[in-house]
């Protein structure tokens, strides 16, 4: 039998009442898959890319650490007065989509891009849209095309010397 795979779930925590409940949303689904999971805070979404690449640096270099086999990222940006959002939004999407596709990661994306706290709550709540969960089961999907690529599990199967 396969060893449940291992999340790491980067939570943005500038918006913390909604981060949490972007939690209890992922971590319900993980929990129902059977994978382990562990959290990691970050101050807010633009550190979200930079705690992935620590990750995956942090397993280039340990044999006894836990490896991740796949990340979650979750939080929330509300737009204000400035040009700021667009920055946050647009660099930080576009360096975690960077950071999947130079490292072959599965991931799944919960952060909420909102004009307002209105709007956030209905998509973070687990009995409205639940955006947490639907992160967890993105993520938990391309682990499973990973698998179906024999890129996953962690452990490259044995080959036989050919004959």
């Amino acid at each position: 039998m396969a060893e449940a795979p291992h999340i790491m779930i980067v939570e943005a925590r500038y918006y913390p009442e909604i981060t949490d409940e972007l939690v209890k949303g992922a971590t319900a689904v993980l929990t129902e898959a059977g994978a382990t999971y562990r959290r990691q805070e970050v101050p807010g979404v633009f550190e979200i890319p930079g705690a992935i690449r620590m990750a995956v640096k942090a397993m280039e270099f340990s044999i006894d650490r836990r490896r991740v086999d796949a990340f979650i990222a979750l939080g929330c940006v509300i737009r204000g007065e400035t040009s700021h959002y667009d920055v946050v939004v647009n660099e930080s999407a576009r360096a975690i989509q960077d950071l999947v596709c130079q490292f072959t990661l599965a991931l799944g994306f919960g952060i909420l891009t909102v004009e307002n706290e209105e709007q956030a709550w209905a998509r973070a709540e687990v009995d409205k849209k639940n955006k947490g969960a639907e992160a967890a089961r993105a993520c938990l999907a391309m682990l499973d095309v990973k698998r179906r690529m024999s890129l996953y599990p962690r452990e490259p199967l044995p080959r036989t010397p050919a004959q």
